[in-house]
């Protein structure tokens, strides 16, 4: 299955993934995996390893320090830094680890959704609040060797390569913005010094927070994420999560649906990071949804 039918038929695939609701994981032990958090999941191929990264319901976000909320916003902020390491994690299909790198710097801690290319790790860390900062991260999975590729004025949380157009796309805090940023031979952005005013666009669409993004091939990305439902803002949230192909050249989902798998404990299965993958059947897809002690959960869906 090439990168263009492998878009093609993510309908098809996100409603089997409706279907499997009831039914079990194909891994029935799951390798686990220990942390604070972590939105981003990619298969290399390397060796048969996964690679994690760290923010949000996962291995790789530390936090030592939890944020904490401004009464009154400050300096545009809504809540401080709080304080952390973020961490990409290298485990093979057991859940050992085989290599831990850390990055950031100071008050830039949280790894957001990350992708690879076919060579490189795309990972953006960023301060853990919105309307903050990022730095980007190109890392090799063979030597995970991590190499500064830019810094932006805003909060980066997932990052998408598009090998056709060559060019970088990002969303921010709660996937309510995307940036475009167009890269030069050596895969250095030639518009990162732009206001981040200037380079970003709306999400139209509101159903989801996209967690963790990849490439789909055609400039579109496949985008998972959560959205949280309460009866009062005291109550304890309904989490619904879901998948949408976006479309890279005018930001649009090209197809949604939700995804009606649940972990034990209740954690929608898209909450954290998200890996998918042609299958002999059709398309697997890889979930990792909980915070701190996190299992990997893999699902396969015919595709006809």
């Amino acid at each position: 299955m090439n990168q263009l039918q492998f878009a093609k038929s993510i309908g098809t695939f996100a409603l089997a993934f409706g279907a499997l609701a009831c039914t079990n994981p194909t891994n029935k032990n799951p390798p686990q995996t220990s942390g604070n958090g972590g939105t981003g999941i990619v298969i290399t191929g390397t060796a048969g390893s996964i690679v994690p990264p760290p923010p949000d319901g996962n291995v790789i976000v530390e936090i030592q320090q939890p944020t904490k909320r401004f009464p009154q916003p400050v300096d545009g902020y809504d809540r401080d830094t709080g304080a952390g390491v973020g961490h990409l994690f290298k485990i093979d299909m057991k859940g050992n680890l085989i290599a831990d790198i850390t990055l950031g710097e100071g008050s830039i801690y949280h790894p957001g959704g990350i992708d690879y290319d076919g060579k490189y790790i795309w990972v953006p860390v960023a301060e853990y609040r919105p309307n903050s900062r990022s730095i980007v991260y190109r890392v090799d999975p063979e030597t995970m060797k991590a190499e500064e590729m830019f810094r932006f004025a805003d909060h980066v949380g997932g990052l998408v390569h598009d090998t056709d157009s060559k060019s970088l796309h990002g969303v921010s805090w709660g996937s309510r913005r995307f940036y475009r940023w167009a890269l030069d031979a050596n895969g250095k952005p030639t518009n990162a010094s732009e206001a981040p005013e200037k380079l970003r666009t709306l999400n139209t669409s509101h159903y989801l927070d996209y967690q963790d993004c990849k490439y789909a091939g055609k400039s579109r990305m496949l985008c998972s994420g959560v959205t949280e439902m309460r009866l009062t803002p005291e109550a304890a949230p309904f989490r619904l999560g879901g998948i949408d192909l976006v479309d890279l050249a005018d930001g649009r989902p090209i197809f949604q649906t939700p995804v009606l798998l649940w972990s034990a404990a209740g954690m929608d299965m898209t909450h954290n990071p998200v890996w998918m993958e042609p299958s002999d059947a059709g398309i697997r897809g890889y979930f990792m949804p909980e915070d701190d002690k996190s299992t990997l959960y893999i699902y396969e869906a015919e595709v006809k």
